[in-house]
């Protein structure tokens, strides 16, 4: 089977960006049978609301996953805990509002687990997201598993995909908005990349405008980030499972730019 997997969806130029041109990819790389994006900066740069995620939904993905920035619109938090489709990550502490995984039919009618994980260095001190990790597809029985790692640091990601190797059929970092080209089937089966990139304006500083945030840099003072809406460039991976045997065979980094 082959699996879409679309890095950080930033604002409606990245919204519209995916809309315009998901045909278009899918007809060069596809077709998919299972299509995830991390869609927790998609309403306006930081956060999710219902409309939004129900534009990225009728664009055909089957799961949305997120981050740290998916409890910023305090409003959206019962919408976690009613769509089953939309993930936040696992390691939160028991009683935080939404799941962090969930089971999905892609289109062939294969089971898939998406994990979503969110790491420590330089975030958060949430639960430990290895044995988080390891808790949930200890009884798993999907045919393929899939990991969104948002995280920071290059060395928390490659150690967590060196982890699941053998265990799961990806491990796909997100966050940084900024792709790697470090794409790898790891020796046991598992595909990696340590962050998948961004999908939206890259003409600014990951994804928003470059005034607001220099003035942040240069001053020290707080300052409104506006997201950016040139330069729009589509970064996801492809990555092609063997259902028999949850193994990955390979992964294809997209860097696909529409705007200079």
């Amino acid at each position: 089977m082959k699996i879409l997997f679309v890095g950080d969806i930033v604002g409606r130029p990245g919204r519209v960006l995916l809309r315009e041109n998901l045909k278009q990819l899918e007809s060069r790389f596809g077709p998919f049978d299972f299509r995830i994006a991390n869609a927790e900066n998609a309403a306006g740069g930081f956060g999710l609301t219902e409309k939004v995620m129900n534009e990225l939904f009728s664009m055909g993905f089957h799961c949305l996953t997120s981050g740290n920035h998916i409890w910023d619109k305090k409003d959206f938090l019962e919408v976690l805990d009613s769509e089953r489709r939309l993930l936040r990550p696992a390691n939160y502490p028991p009683g935080v509002h939404g799941q962090g995984h969930g089971f999905f039919l892609s289109d062939k009618g294969t089971r898939v687990l998406v994990v979503n994980l969110q790491g420590r260095v330089f975030m958060p001190p949430i639960d430990c997201p290895f044995r988080k990790a390891e808790e949930i597809i200890r009884d798993s029985n999907a045919e393929v598993v899939v990991v969104d790692f948002h995280a920071e640091a290059t060395s928390e990601k490659k150690a967590m995909g060196l982890f699941l190797d053998g265990k799961v059929s990806c491990v796909l970092g997100t966050h940084t908005h900024v792709q790697t080209a470090d794409e790898q089937i790891l020796p046991n089966g598992t595909a990696y990349i340590t962050d998948v990139g961004m999908t939206g304006g890259h003409a600014g500083v990951i994804g928003m405008e470059k005034s607001g945030v220099m003035e942040r840099f240069l001053k020290g003072t707080p300052s409104k980030f506006e997201v950016c809406k040139e330069g729009l460039i589509l970064n996801a991976v492809v990555v092609e499972v063997d259902e028999t045997t949850g193994k990955a065979t390979n992964i294809l980094r997209i860097y696909e730019v529409y705007e200079k």
